[in-house]
């Protein structure tokens, strides 16, 4: 009998970041968790803000996308 050898690939979630303005940035996690994990969006946003990836401004609310 034949063994597959099934290939793990890191699992990508992406949030959409909603602004006090009213913009939506977007943000994409690469090997995130499961969506116990998602509280920990917020401190990744903040940190693609500061090294300016996602626009500045104040987070309302991040919502997983997919």
């Amino acid at each position: 009998m034949f063994k597959f050898k099934r290939t793990i690939h890191p699992k990508s979630v992406m949030f959409a970041v909603e602004y006090e303005d009213g913009r939506t940035g977007y943000l994409v996690v690469e090997g995130h968790g499961g969506p116990g994990e998602d509280y920990l969006a917020l401190s990744i946003a903040r940190e693609q803000q500061a090294a300016g990836t996602l626009p500045e401004g104040n987070i309302t609310r991040i919502k997983r996308v997919r």
